[in-house]
């Protein structure tokens, strides 16, 4: 099944073209309902949670390291100058693999803990995290990777936020993405209500410091934690829909400097750490 290629314009290597590009990116995977992950170890993550391998494409030297997970699958061997030319960049990581999708779950579904095979076994999280537009992906990425490192059972994302397997997002979360079982809400005006529903706790991260301080807030029972986009944070509807504002408290000299906030990546990285500490009557992702 390994197929030397050395033409950049190969039709063979269609998946792969211009993955620099992201408004090219996000047309031909949401067409060919596909998406690219690199790097020996988020390929390996990938497969071992059951993605399909459409191909893989890597050059001569890697195929030893990577023999035992592209067995059996299509596998494109090209020179270094083809590889850089068919994706716009230098590959570090060994080699890209072209994965199927899979249908993602409903809301309601993934909150009952049907959200992978993973997550049956696991049951019901107790701990979300609720993605209000953010549209990084490397920041999307980064927060699934702070989720599946501290529990956090499930991500819920609004209809705008950025595509978590988008290759950024796999790269950044460090295959994470394939841990933590997500699903994308059809309305973001009543969407929140989907969750309150299956008995969530809605608190709203927000930089404003007269909130509760997030240590000092209720954890009994099912907590989902909102965050909201990079610029702006929560829009005044969901934080309008919110049981409660919760704040990280900033130091007096990082006020005195005008320090308000830390970014959104670190913020959800503090705020997932607050959410592992355990609560009467929880049982914890992790």
């Amino acid at each position: 099944m390994v197929i030397p290629v050395d033409d950049v314009a190969d039709p063979r290597l269609a998946d792969y073209v211009r993955l620099r590009d992201v408004e090219l990116r996000k047309r031909l995977e949401g067409e060919r309902g596909l998406f690219v992950a690199e790097g020996e170890k988020v390929i390996r993550r990938a497969v071992g949670v059951g993605y399909p391998v459409r191909s893989v494409l890597t050059t001569a030297k890697w195929l030893d390291h990577l023999a035992d997970v592209i067995e059996g699958h299509t596998v494109y061997v090209v020179p270094d100058e083809v590889m850089e030319g068919v994706t716009g960049f230098r590959v570090h990581r060994g080699a890209l693999a072209a994965m199927e999708r899979r249908e993602l779950p409903s809301v309601p579904a993934l909150l009952a803990g049907q959200g992978s095979p993973a997550s049956r076994s696991a049951g019901p999280p107790a701990r979300i995290l609720v993605l209000e537009d953010l549209v990084d992906h490397g920041n999307v990425g980064a927060i699934f990777r702070s989720a599946a490192a501290l529990g956090v059972g499930a991500v819920v994302l609004s209809p705008r936020c950025a595509d978590p397997l988008y290759r950024r997002s796999v790269k950044v979360s460090m295959g994470a993405v394939f841990a933590v079982p997500y699903a994308r809400m059809g309305d973001w005006h009543g969407g929140l209500g989907e969750v309150r529903d299956a008995g969530f706790r809605l608190l709203a991260l927000t930089p404003d410091q007269s909130a509760v301080p997030l240590d000092d807030a209720p954890l009994d029972g099912r907590v989902a934690l909102m965050l909201g986009s990079e610029g702006d944070g929560l829009t005044s509807h969901w934080l309008s829909e919110a049981d409660l504002s919760v704040c990280i408290p900033m130091s007096p000299v990082a006020t005195a400097l005008g320090v308000d906030s830390l970014n959104v990546v670190a913020a959800a990285a503090v705020a997932c750490h607050s959410l592992s500490r355990p609560a009467a009557g929880v049982r914890t992702a992790r």
